[in-house]
């Protein structure tokens, strides 16, 4: 059983597409398959307009913990890194 100070998060399946392509990006940034999710979460506000995705939001309370809750230093260091990688 986990401790109730843990946070446990949803972690769905990726279809037979997705891991096959996450997986080869992977490789090809020399990160873990977790680690280039992280990196494409953190520059889908490059590619989606932000203002969007939050008009369609169903949960504000985490707005401060999202990728499009604003376009942060976080988020700008990310896309300059992989741009290096690149």
């Amino acid at each position: 059983m986990q401790p109730l100070t843990s946070k446990r998060y949803y972690t769905p399946q990726f279809t037979p597409l997705a891991a096959i392509s996450v997986r080869r990006l992977a490789w090809s940034l020399g990160l873990s398959m977790p680690a280039t999710v992280d990196i494409m979460v953190k520059l889908m506000p490059h590619v989606v307009n932000p203002s969007k995705v939050c008009l369609s939001c169903k949960d504000k309370s985490k707005c401060a913990s999202c990728a499009f809750g604003s376009l942060s230093t976080d988020n700008q260091q990310t896309a300059a890194t992989l741009e290096a990688v690149m």
